[in-house]
């Protein structure tokens, strides 16, 4: 059907910001987060068979004040906690990839790319979603997404027109700077500072120790992981970003003051060189996102389970 788009001239006469882009994001990470969590879940139950043969469901995993807990009583609470969302989970993996089968929908590793880039130049790093999934993960999660967004969106079409236009009205959001992917630990003094740089001298291992000394209680459950981040973001001390951009690919840096008066050290694990994607790299990308905004908010991959006849455990509507 052809696109009716007659209100987006007069709305998008100025440009996008990146924070509307950030809210935009958000719904994915927010579902990369729940898949991720599933990917823990099935991991550890395919790892329970080897150990129930060699020690059975009352096997010990802890005790607590000497009363034990069992794997079986661990398995259980897993199954109850994550399971129903990790089983919905495959289902929907799944029925993506038949849809895509059954309306020929390919995905090639270059639009994953692009959307993993603008995800990350978009990251806002109290959202820890993107840091708790390796790029596989992450890139499988990407093309299950795009796959639904292609399914959902194949038979709209819009003005070529309103393509460019948006391009031009938002050429900020393609122009993505190098990002660095960033672990950082935040204490109270030059003395402690220095304490955890001695250490790291040592070999100790920086994630490690920004479980044990980092205030930062967000980012020390993760390692200090705070995600890519980029040198003119505004949600990130300064302090930081000059530090960062003093490094290469797995350096550390020595101990600087922060804008709080706390002291920060920083790794840098992996450098993505910043690029300016052209129309044609982004045409496709750009031709989607007017095309979701046509759609209804709410649509997930449950609405095609009835078209591929996909049933589970639970019994009821997914929804």
């Amino acid at each position: 059907m052809k696109s009716k788009r007659n209100n987006f001239t007069s709305q998008t006469t100025n440009k996008t910001p990146l924070s509307q882009r950030r809210l935009k994001t958000k719904p994915v990470l927010t579902l990369l987060a729940i898949l991720f969590l599933g990917n823990i879940f099935w991991f550890i139950l395919w790892l329970w068979p080897n150990g129930g043969q060699q020690a059975g469901g009352d096997e010990t995993v802890a005790t607590v004040d000497g009363e034990e807990i069992t794997r079986q009583q661990w398995m259980a609470a897993m199954e109850t906690r994550y399971g129903k969302e990790t089983l919905q989970t495959l289902v929907n993996e799944a029925v993506m990839e038949r849809a895509a089968k059954e309306y020929d929908i390919k995905v090639s590793d270059e639009e994953i790319d692009l959307e993993i880039a603008l995800m990350r130049s978009a990251q806002d790093t109290t959202d820890t979603a993107i840091q708790q999934l390796t790029d596989e993960q992450l890139r499988k999660k990407v093309r299950a997404q795009l796959i639904l967004e292609k399914v959902l969106t194949k038979d709209i079409i819009t003005d070529a027109e309103e393509i460019a236009k948006y391009y031009e009205e938002n050429q900020s959001l393609y122009n993505i700077p190098t990002t660095y992917r960033t672990s950082i630990i935040i204490v109270e003094s030059q003395e402690d500072a220095n304490s955890v740089k001695e250490e790291i001298k040592n070999g100790s291992d920086f994630s490690v120790l920004a479980r044990e000394r980092s205030l930062d209680t967000t980012s020390a459950s993760l390692g200090g992981d705070i995600g890519f981040i980029t040198t003119t973001q505004s949600n990130i001390d300064g302090s930081i970003q000059d530090a960062v951009e003093q490094l290469k690919a797995n350096e550390t840096s020595e101990p600087f003051v922060m804008s709080d008066g706390r002291y920060g050290i920083v790794h840098v694990s992996e450098i993505n060189e910043g690029k300016s994607f052209t129309y044609e790299d982004v045409k496709e990308h750009i031709k989607r996102v007017l095309a979701m905004e046509q759609l209804p908010a709410t649509i997930t991959p449950e609405a095609f389970w009835k078209e591929f006849n996909a049933t589970w455990f639970y019994g009821e509507s997914s929804n």
